[in-house]
């Protein structure tokens, strides 16, 4: 190694054998790493998009390589390596479960919005199926106490009472778990 090459890489921030030595704001990055899903997403997406821009800058310093510009290609490829680690390192905090029908579709080379699209219009059709049952089970008990109540007013009368009761009761206490001493109102938080 000549004394250029020792000098731009004791400056440039690598040791000696061509490896770039760690600097303190990837080291304060990793370890200020709070557990909050949408931070650590916000992160991963983050070191993706630097990644990105190292494998931009690795590809020009490939492609207009000549002797001198070995060191720019060393400090690059640590710092490819440096970015790929602490990626590694951002996703295991990081809990995202993707359907294989998804990366399917990735390898063969169709948009995965595709998928997307077919899982809402199959969940829309199952919607439909489900609101049809519903409505059709609505109908049965309306016919049915239209039925009881021609044969047997007194009993549906004292039925709808209770149901009514209980109705109520059931909205008080719904209202009252959701309520704070101070009579503030529990908000559940958004993900």
């Amino acid at each position: 190694m000549d004394s250029s090459q020792s000098t731009a890489t004791g400056t440039g921030g690598s040791s000696g054998n061509g490896m770039m030595a760690p600097q303190a704001n990837d080291n304060a990055t990793t370890a200020s790493v709070v557990d909050d899903p949408k931070q650590n997403l916000n992160q991963v997406i983050n070191s993706i998009q630097k990644t990105l821009g190292l494998l931009h800058q690795l590809y020009l310093t490939v492609s207009s390589f000549n002797a001198s510009s070995q060191l720019p290609l060393l400090q690059r490829l640590n710092s490819l390596v440096l970015e790929l680690d602490n990626m590694v390192k951002l996703s295991e905090k990081c809990n995202i479960q993707v359907p294989m029908e998804v990366l399917n579709q990735i390898d063969d080379g169709k948009n995965p919005d595709e998928f997307t699209r077919d899982v809402l219009n199959s969940c829309i059709a199952k919607n439909q199926i489900t609101k049809g049952k519903t409505d059709a089970f609505k109908g049965l008990r309306k016919h049915l106490l239209e039925e009881l109540e021609q044969t047997f007013p007194d009993e549906v009368e004292s039925y709808r009472e209770i149901r009514a009761a209980s109705a109520a009761e059931l909205k008080r206490q719904a209202q009252a778990q959701s309520m704070m001493p101070n009579g503030d109102m529990k908000v559940k938080p958004e993900l």
